[in-house]
């Protein structure tokens, strides 16, 4: 079911809503920089999301991949969003949430959904990592 969520950056500065239905899946990356901040995602569309507060305390650090836009607050580190240009596999522009920034999101739910996993080491992301136990 569709809700929409509240969430933050750990120090409160950097805060958006999004309507998420988490029923719908989330999903792990196993690229350089998804895996070595274990970042678990909700994705969504860009119009689903609001950024409420704190545009001038975001970082926009850009990796190996030139689309993917992995933003984090200047002053307490945190990465409440990334969001990713086009062109990608999915052909439109889209924000992914990251779920342990959500305000009340049930852990319930979170773990009854479906999770997919990402080979985004391999540029190959519409398939599964051959690990994925340490995402």
């Amino acid at each position: 079911m569709l809700r929409t969520y509240s969430g933050a950056c750990h120090c409160g500065r950097v805060r958006f809503e999004a309507d998420i239905d988490v029923a719908a899946g989330t999903s792990k990356c196993n690229c350089s920089y998804c895996a070595r901040m274990r970042m678990w995602s909700a994705q969504v569309r860009t119009d689903a999301f609001r950024l409420i507060a704190g545009e001038d305390d975001l970082a926009d650090y850009r990796g190996n991949n030139p689309v993917a836009h992995h933003t984090f607050c200047r002053h307490c580190g945190i990465h409440p969003f990334e969001w990713v240009d086009t062109p990608n596999m999915s052909g439109i522009r889209y924000c992914n949430i990251n779920v342990a920034c959500l305000d009340g999101v049930d852990i319930g739910e979170l773990l009854a959904a479906p999770l997919s996993y990402r080979d985004g080491r391999n540029n190959d992301w519409a398939s599964t990592p051959t690990e994925t136990r340490h995402l």
